[in-house]
């Protein structure tokens, strides 16, 4: 089974994701910050086919988690799907992500979004 990795801080979306991602044939597991996400990338025996990553969090957010995760081979080759209320998300995603999509978010092209990463 394909996994997701979900990191955004705010639990009612996270938990939303991680329903809607299991109900769909996918395990999916959830982090609410980038050191979070990296202790959850320690602990998975095979990477994740997808990282969905909200920007704004404390204690690590999405650009410094993104930078974590790049510096590590293993892990550097995850998709990652920026996903965020930003007004400019496209410019901030275009340098840190494979693709964007703008919150609040609609189940049929996050559904795809992860289709086209996790096959």
């Amino acid at each position: 089974m394909k996994l997701v990795l979900v990191v955004d801080d705010d639990r009612d979306i996270r938990d939303s994701l991680i329903e809607l991602l299991e109900d769909h044939g996918y395990a999916a597991i959830g982090a609410s910050n980038g050191v979070e996400a990296i202790e959850a990338l320690r602990a998975c025996e095979a990477p994740p086919c997808l990282i969905l990553l909200d920007l704004m969090m404390p204690v690590m957010d999405g650009g410094a988690f993104r930078a974590e995760q790049l510096r590590h081979p293993a892990w550097a080759d995850i998709p990652v799907i920026v996903i965020s209320a930003f007004g400019d998300i496209a410019a901030q995603a275009e340098t840190l992500a494979t693709d964007y999509l703008r919150k609040p978010l609609a189940t049929r092209p996050l559904l795809a979004a992860v289709q086209r990463c996790c096959g």
